[in-house]
């Protein structure tokens, strides 16, 4: 090998980068001291763009494709380097790459709560998070704001100021727009382009844009949802008159169902025909009383049951004409405690209005007995 063939092979005649790491943005082309040869090849692919800087000036900037390096395709190299088209010497420069494809599936997240005066609810506080792409648009003005000299650059080291900006740009936005907080959900969208073109400014200025900026979720503080979650009970439950009723009659019902099978049926058959004389004067769809139709009469009174005490234990319950018959056999006595629903303790049977007339059907125990 001769001289001139070991001199030429020192000289750097092919320039390209191939990117496998997916997240880096700048990387400089390591010339490890050795000089670019004129007219070497330099191949920039789609999704990228390379910036020669020279003895610390931005010099050429070249897109996708193919290119000889001489000083027909160089006019600022060549202009600050004063060669003429006689050229034939090795130069010196450092080539950074710029990766301009999009960068996708970035979060960005309100980090505090942001306040705003909501129409309905007055003053309260929302958090959102969604996702946003970036892409670099101009290497150059990106090279020098802020890439510098950094030998490779990635998407993290640069995400957290963009997600400042959105955050900042999201919180001026919604406050100002006056989406009400329970109409947001359905203008997302909406919201995402506005946040997108107010971002478009400071974002410019660093050489790059953001296409697309989505809207995830907008949440409530958690006080705040669970006074909106029992609103919305409320408006599914509908009339809340005719819930009560409702559910005092499961209630009921399920009582009479533990006490036993002769309360239930007397507290069942009350409460339906308590509930369909109301019903009745509601009329149709309970839109009032029927028209032409006379009022019903009253319901009857609902029966008692009762329990009885004998000897440490309790005994049924009973219905009245039930007790009549133990009174005739002797099974209940003036003296037998008894006890109701709504009644205030045990009483003796003589001492209960409903009970005594039981034993004014038979003779009073004859005196002395």
């Amino acid at each position: 090998m001769g001289i001139f063939d070991f001199l030429s092979g020192e000289f750097i005649d092919v320039i390209h980068w191939v990117d496998d790491t997916r997240d880096t943005m700048v990387w400089r082309f390591e010339r490890e001291g050795h000089a670019i040869k004129y007219g070497a090849k330099l191949t920039v692919r789609e999704g990228q763009a390379a910036v020669f800087v020279h003895e610390g000036q931005l010099a050429d900037v070249f897109t996708p494709g193919l290119y000889f390096l001489e000083t027909n395709n160089m006019p600022i190299l060549t202009t600050l380097n004063h060669w003429d088209h006689g050229f034939r010497s090795p130069f010196k420069s450092e080539i950074y790459f710029v990766a301009t494809r999009r960068f996708t599936d970035l979060k960005w997240g309100t980090k505090n709560p942001v306040i705003l005066r909501d129409p309905e609810f007055g003053p309260t506080r929302i958090r959102a998070f969604g996702t946003y792409s970036v892409r670099v648009t101009d290497p150059g003005l990106f090279l020098t704001e802020i890439v510098g000299t950094d030998g490779e650059f990635t998407m993290d080291e640069i995400s957290f100021q963009i997600r400042n900006i959105i955050v900042q740009e999201f919180s001026r936005s919604i406050a100002a727009a006056g989406i009400p907080v329970l109409d947001m959900a359905a203008n997302t969208a909406e919201l995402g382009k506005l946040v997108a073109q107010e971002i478009s400014g400071p974002i410019a200025a660093y050489g790059l844009t953001v296409p697309e900026l989505y809207v995830e979720n907008i949440s409530l503080p958690p006080a705040v949802e669970a006074a909106l979650d029992k609103r919305t009970s409320m408006g599914v439950v509908g009339d809340l008159g005719k819930y009560t009723q409702f559910s005092a009659a499961e209630a009921m019902t399920q009582a009479g169902g533990a006490a036993g099978g002769a309360m239930a049926a007397g507290v069942g058959a009350g409460m339906g025909m308590a509930m369909g004389a109301q019903m009745a004067r509601q009329g149709p769809w309970g839109a009032g009383p029927a028209s032409g139709a006379a009022a019903p009469p009253p319901p009857p009174p609902v029966e008692h049951v009762w329990h009885v005490a004998e000897n440490g234990e309790t005994k049924g319950p009973f219905s009245k004409a039930s007790m009549g018959r133990m009174a005739v056999d002797g099974q209940l006595t003036r003296d037998s405690f008894v006890w109701t629903p709504g009644q205030d303790g045990w009483k003796r049977a003589e001492d209960v209005a409903e009970l005594a007339q039981l034993f004014t059907v038979l003779p009073p125990p004859p005196p002395g007995a």
